[in-house]
């Protein structure tokens, strides 16, 4: 159900406990809580990038430490798709730093998912744009997932991108939609934006039709270089309250902590989960930024009593829909 920003903006206004308290029991009623889904991200083709997104260390147009380097073979993928699996990853995703893929690109690219799948793993691609018909041919190939982030409220898009608009975004999403694919799209906290903003982000993801199965929040890692280094850190209990309101106002949606885990701490994370996050990357590296070590993200499931979920079972929920089995008798009271 779509949310007005307004609304949204309210449930964050809401009382820290009360809104844990609603965001778990929304969690409760359509997720097992005490399982989460694990995701690997390896990036397939680094740095280069012609756009200008603020954030990112990958664009050609700021001055990190990221080397340019071409595609990976389909050997290299398929080694790191191995190790994902065998640390217990269910799903693997792979970024490429491009505006868009070319048509040779997007067959190569194909190769790796059909290669991918055959390992028994779920597949996820985020290649930039997608010009007509290029959704069909990776979807062809079996591809699970397509991941294209909206980052922020329509309002402080501007603020932060300025070589590719908004409406470019949900074209991209529309082509996947209508290749069928699986929709993984999300955004970026903590770049200086406003609640509001938050809030605008959120809305806006609610009301994609429909709304999709995979949101990623991403937490600001600052890179030296990037025109959002010197951004303030965003205060660890607004992060939790993202999380919990996008729960909320997303309520079938898995809920995934991506970049920026790597600084918080292990209560910060068990309160994201409460609040309804039911999804990670795992790996020491995310594209190119740094992430918690496979050995610390199972300690901390151990001692939280997380188990993860398998690709077999993700499958067979979005088939039935996450809702079809919860131990919740009733609806959790409306907010917004």
């Amino acid at each position: 159900m779509a949310h007005t920003t307004q609304a949204v903006e309210g449930l964050f206004a809401h009382a820290f406990f009360d809104l844990l308290f609603e965001a778990h029991t929304v969690h409760r009623h359509h997720f097992d809580v005490n399982e989460i889904q694990i995701s690997t991200l390896l990036s397939i083709k680094t740095g280069g990038c012609p756009e200008d997104c603020g954030y990112c260390p990958q664009s050609r147009r700021h001055h990190t430490s990221v080397q340019d380097e071409p595609l990976l073979s389909i050997d290299e993928v398929l080694a790191a798709a191995r190790r994902a699996k065998a640390s217990g990853a269910g799903r693997f995703c792979m970024g490429a730093a491009w505006r868009g893929p070319k048509e040779r690109d997007v067959k190569r690219v194909a190769e790796m998912i059909a290669a991918i799948r055959d390992l028994g793993l779920e597949t996820c691609a985020t290649l930039g744009l997608l010009g007509e018909g290029q959704a069909e041919q990776l979807a062809e190939a079996g591809l699970d997932y397509y991941n294209h982030n909206l980052d922020t409220s329509p309002e402080f898009y501007g603020e932060v991108i300025g070589t590719r608009t908004y409406d470019d975004r949900l074209e991209t999403l529309a082509r996947v939609r209508k290749a069928g694919l699986k929709v993984c799209c999300g955004g970026i906290v903590g770049m200086g934006e406003t609640r509001r903003d938050r809030a605008g982000l959120i809305a806006e993801l609610s009301a994609l039709d429909p709304p999709p199965e995979s949101v990623p929040i991403n937490l600001l890692v600052r890179v030296p270089g990037t025109p959002l280094a010197d951004r303030p850190g965003l205060e660890p209990f607004e992060f939790v309250r993202t999380v919990a309101v996008a729960r909320i106002c997303l309520p079938t949606s898995r809920v995934r902590i991506a970049a920026g885990r790597e600084g918080m701490s292990e209560e910060l994370q068990a309160l994201c989960y409460f609040a309804g996050a039911n999804s990670v990357f795992a790996g020491d590296v995310l594209l190119t930024t740094p992430n918690p070590s496979v050995t610390a993200d199972q300690a901390l499931f151990a001692k939280l009593d997380l188990k993860t979920s398998s690709p077999a079972a993700d499958r067979a929920e979005q088939t039935a829909g996450p809702g079809a089995t919860h131990d919740v008798d009733s609806e959790p009271r409306a907010r917004a």
